[in-house]
């Protein structure tokens, strides 16, 4: 069994247009979360998945490997299947996906993910969770939240506040979503080939995919947090913890 990551990166969000490019440090923010992924121990090999023939070459040009994909992929958990199958992977491999805009993260949180997966034989899929410790990402519908069963698997995915906690004398630890997917290849093939779903469409949320088609989640929680570039203004966020850790 392999264990094989993919960052999936597009050039043209919607908020913050050629993101995977945008310098952090001196340096693209693609390549910061390509070297997070690689520094893991379990993981064999890094790929990043693009439409972009820019991000593709940027990507070789500072020693990594990179596949060009199909642009009309509907999410990320797509275009790395598309990358996944074109190197021929086993069905039982493991296939990683860190998303393009964690330029700054413990390669711990990959080795908390993959656990499960490499226990349980039947489980198909797996992600990340930890709790909120800023309550303004509450309410932030960039902060995806989270709700599980008494298992650890996954009840819904959501950009809204769930729970909804009626009672204000109740005190609810709420759970965000990190950006870092596990799949078995025999289940991410599986998944490429469904339609988009309705929740999936309405939260923009490719995992609600899965839920909607009966497949089962996985949910690891950490206290590792990963902070996430979605506007330019977060590359300050992400430079000032970069300096906070290189100092003695």
């Amino acid at each position: 069994m392999s264990i094989v990551a993919f960052i999936p990166a597009r050039l043209n969000s919607t908020r913050f247009p050629g993101k995977p490019l945008a310098l952090i440090a001196g340096k693209p923010m693609i390549e910061h979360t390509y070297s997070c992924t690689r520094a893991c121990p379990e993981v064999s090999d890094v790929f990043v998945a693009t439409d972009d023939q820019g991000i593709f070459d940027r990507v070789r040009g500072f020693g990594g490997k990179a596949i060009l994909t199909s642009e009309v992929h509907p999410s990320g958990t797509d275009r790395i299947a598309e990358a996944a199958m074109s190197l021929g992977l086993r069905n039982d491999d493991l296939v990683v996906n860190v998303q393009g805009d964690q330029p700054f993260f413990s390669p711990v949180l990959i080795t908390q993910m993959v656990q499960p997966l490499l226990r349980d034989g039947a489980i198909p899929m797996s992600t990340l969770i930890c709790p909120v410790s800023d309550p303004r990402e509450v309410e932030d519908p960039n902060c995806v939240k989270v709700v599980t069963d008494n298992q650890g698997f996954a009840l819904f995915f959501s950009r809204a506040v769930v729970p909804f906690i009626r009672d204000a004398r109740l005190h609810r630890t709420y759970h965000k979503h990190l950006g870092f997917y596990c799949y078995r290849m025999e289940f991410l093939t599986a998944f490429a080939a469904l339609p988009v779903g309705t929740l999936e469409s309405v939260e923009k949320l490719e995992q609600l995919r899965a839920l909607e088609n009966g497949y089962r989640i996985k949910v690891v929680e950490t206290n590792l947090d990963s902070i996430e570039v979605d506007t330019p203004a977060d590359i300050k966020r992400v430079e000032a913890l970069m300096a906070r850790s290189s100092r003695p």
